[in-house]
């Protein structure tokens, strides 16, 4: 594989020497301006050139911005990650304990708030860094591996764990649910762990206050044990639970947006598209979290999604646009809400390296369903 280090050169020699050690250490092929030798084409060209031939981009942002090429509006790295950006899947490593100038500080902004094909590891030294980058591009491996022999059982696990497992008073409420199981099928929770306060914690307190946060703060949280499964839930119908097998099962109301998402009776008028894929996406981020908290020596593999909307009435589907130009009216279903789950399976690291696109492989078939 051939990846490409990204990031100012003067001043980050020692830098770039270690992300080539970690990608000479992988088996990997570097992609470095530093081997591009002398060229008829300008550095810049021979850069973007290089950028594009690899298959992944190892981008490493410290405290200076550089300087800007003549008649360029940013900097030669800022170039390459916007060439990159969309088109190449993006290990972003950025130098803490500095102060980035003004230029650097907005260009970090941009990287680390755009949501796709993107990884983020702080390091401190040469040494963290090559062991970040090591660990990242081991990730993404495991990512893009083969798909499991067991995909169909697993898929059929996910499933179930909608149908069967996941059952609590919604209050009539809108709501997205989602489960994760995982592959191969192993226990990867003993008893006393699954129990254990400091676990337990942990998932509670990242629910109410982690980066993808399920929970709202102003409500309270219910906490019991159901067989093999922990339960933890709030009175507005957000659940999720985890089980000895490593499963995740996730419920997510529609109405976390109320004032964009209802009519002036306060009313759920549709189920709105873009609330779906948000609520999707956080599952998805939540759940790769659990795993590497449950398992960070990656004994499970590969895992299976499934997904349904749960309405106690009739709503159609509508987009956000739709939703904002017509907040206090709505078409109504003529049948039921679908029941049958929708499924996608994958290797664990496209949990992280793939969350959007996951999340959209599993709305448009709810869409599908929805619509027809």
């Amino acid at each position: 594989m051939k990846i490409f280090v990204s990031s100012l050169i003067s001043g980050f020699e020692a830098l770039r020497a270690a992300a080539r050690s970690a990608i000479l250490a992988l088996g990997h092929e570097p992609v470095m301006a530093e081997d591009f030798g002398a060229k008829s084409i300008s550095p810049q060209v021979a850069c973007l050139q290089g950028l594009r031939s690899a298959d992944l981009v190892v981008l490493i942002l410290g405290e200076r911005y550089g300087a800007l090429p003549p008649g360029s509006q940013v900097s030669p790295t800022h170039e390459e990650y916007l060439e990159a950006r969309g088109a190449k899947e993006i290990l972003l490593f950025v130098q803490e304990g500095v102060t980035p100038e003004p230029a650097q500080a907005a260009l970090l902004r941009e990287a680390q708030g755009w949501r796709g094909g993107l990884f983020r590891a702080g390091f401190r030294s040469p040494e963290e860094l090559r062991d970040a980058v090591t660990r990242a591009i081991h990730k993404f491996e495991l990512a893009h591996a083969a798909a499991p022999l067991n995909a169909s059982e697993l898929r059929q696990t996910a499933s179930a764990m909608l149908t069967e497992r996941v059952r609590d008073d919604s209050q009539g409420r809108s709501r997205v649910r989602f489960s994760l199981a995982a592959g191969p099928k192993q226990q990867v929770l003993r008893p006393a762990e699954l129990e254990a306060e400091s676990l337990v914690d942990a998932v509670h307190q990242y629910a109410m206050f982690g980066a993808t946060k399920l929970f709202d703060r102003s409500s309270g949280v219910e906490v019991r044990m159901n067989s093999d499964t922990l339960v933890i839930k709030q009175e507005n119908g957000a659940s999720l639970q985890l089980d000895e097998q490593g499963g995740v099962a996730i419920a997510l109301p529609l109405e976390r947006e109320a004032s964009r998402s209802r009519g002036f009776s306060g009313v759920m008028l549709g189920i709105v598209e873009e609330s779906v894929l948000r609520e999707l996406t956080n599952a998805i981020a939540f759940a790769d979290w659990v795993l590497d908290k449950i398992d960070p020596t990656q004994r499970v593999t590969h895992v299976a999604l499934a997904a349904r909307i749960e309405s106690s009435d009739f709503m159609a589907w509508r987009t956000q646009a739709e939703q904002d130009a017509n907040p206090n009216s709505g078409t109504m279903r003529m049948s039921p809400a679908p029941e049958k789950p929708v499924c996608a399976d994958c290797p664990r690291g496209a949990l992280k390296f793939d969350a959007r696109r996951l999340a959209e492989d599993l709305l448009v078939p709810l869409r599908r369903q929805w619509k027809a």
